[in-house]
């Protein structure tokens, strides 16, 4: 029995995890106007940033279509895969489980695969994806494997600090006196994730506020967290931002970067906490 994991690229994991855990990556792609890219093997994080800030417009995503999930399925079956599990990208933001359903049913006579709503974004997927792999390798069966990623994505929590609100007004979710007041004011917005949706988690007057709020949150659930991941987009303080969780957990701490997916109305700057809650 050989249980595969299948993902998009919003899970944010860096490659050397996906390396690592022997997960297939299936990209969404990113549109500048009339160019098209597919994520993360035609245009880089880092090239992603610099475009953006060359931008007066937000660039916009696209979920794979169902034969890059279908394609993925049969190499899998054709290695070896006895079951695949499939963790995506929150049904509540993309199309992206869609295309996964249908793919699953076009292969239904070569391989059984489950299709997971993550109900979360970014690393919240990323260390999804990663215990699910990993009871994979240990030998866990496809009912097993489906059931901790159902169980995993009833219990991650996901929040992330802004650093500016660029993105949010070239996207139009907020004017531009709200933006530059909000701005002259040194506002941080705290987002959440809450039921597959991105939501306002509230507001912080300073970076090292927001920084502290995000310790915060985990202070909360000291001693209750399994798995503990750090998400950023290009920032400079996210080795500090480590250092100050590192007394609140003795785990691994995976950091992946922030990518288009969220990175398009999060903007350059954002940083953010993924973790498990242990009942």
């Amino acid at each position: 029995m050989s249980i595969r994991i299948v993902t998009d690229s919003s899970c944010d994991l860096p490659e050397s995890v996906v390396t690592a855990n022997d997960v297939r990556v299936v990209p969404l792609s990113i549109r500048f106007g009339d160019e098209e890219f597919i994520d993360r093997e035609q245009l880089s994080t880092s090239e992603f940033w610099a475009r953006c800030a060359q931008q007066d417009t937000l660039p916009e995503t696209a979920a794979p279509a169902p034969g890059q999930f279908e394609v993925a399925y049969r190499e899998l079956s054709a290695d070896g895969a006895t079951g695949i599990v499939v963790v995506s990208l929150s049904g509540a933001l993309s199309a992206t489980m869609q295309s996964a359903e249908l793919a699953a049913r076009s292969v239904t006579d070569t391989v059984p695969v489950r299709v997971v709503d993550s109900r979360t974004v970014s690393l919240g997927v990323g260390s999804i994806v990663v215990a699910c792999a990993r009871l994979a390798a240990a030998g866990g069966s496809l009912d097993e494997v489906e059931a901790l990623a159902r169980d995993r994505a009833a219990r991650t929590h996901v929040f992330g600090a802004l650093d500016t609100l660029d993105n949010l007004k070239k996207g139009g979710r907020i004017g531009n006196a709200k933006a530059l007041l909000a701005t002259a004011l040194a506002i941080k917005p705290i987002i959440e994730v809450v039921d597959g949706q991105v939501e306002q988690g509230g507001k912080q007057r300073t970076r090292s506020k927001a920084l502290k709020f995000l310790v915060e949150k985990v202070r909360e659930y000291e001693g209750r967290i399994g798995d503990l991941a750090v998400l950023q987009a290009d920032c400079s303080d996210v080795d500090q931002f480590v250092e100050m969780l590192r007394p609140l957990h003795n785990g691994e701490i995976i950091i992946g970067d922030i990518g288009p997916v969220i990175g398009t109305h999060a903007g350059r700057g954002t940083i953010g906490i993924a973790f498990d809650v242990i009942d």
